[in-house]
């Protein structure tokens, strides 16, 4: 066994039915892995969420809405006030706004334990 390598001698037994097994056993194939190798990578990757995590994810997704919900008002007088030489510049501004949500959003990765 490589040196700091801790032997796995304790066994997990999971309740599943019989298609969940034969569709985690397909998958351990198609990956070139045993289940129980599928198993301990997938859960690898997994984070639990806290409750505060969760909190705090409502809380940015509740500020994001807020957010639309304004940039829509604006939007509304801008396509209301067209002849208005401000209201490009303000659409000009409305699409750099959403572009920059658009990136926190697919940034920002959640705060979790594990």
């Amino acid at each position: 066994m490589p040196e700091g390598r801790e032997r796995r001698t304790k066994i997990l037994h999971t309740r599943v039915t019989p298609t969940e097994l034969a569709e985690w056993r397909e998958k351990a194939r198609a990956a070139g892995v045993t289940p129980s190798e599928l198993l301990r990578q997938s859960m690898g990757r997994v984070r639990v969420w806290t409750a505060a995590a969760l909190r705090e994810e409502q809380e940015l997704l509740r500020q994001v809405a807020r957010i639309g919900s304004n940039l829509n008002q604006i939007a509304r007088w801008a396509n209301t006030h067209k002849e208005a030489a401000e209201a490009v510049q303000v659409v000009a501004h409305l699409a750099a706004i959403e572009r920059e949500i658009g990136d926190l959003a697919g940034r920002k990765p959640p705060r979790t334990g594990g």
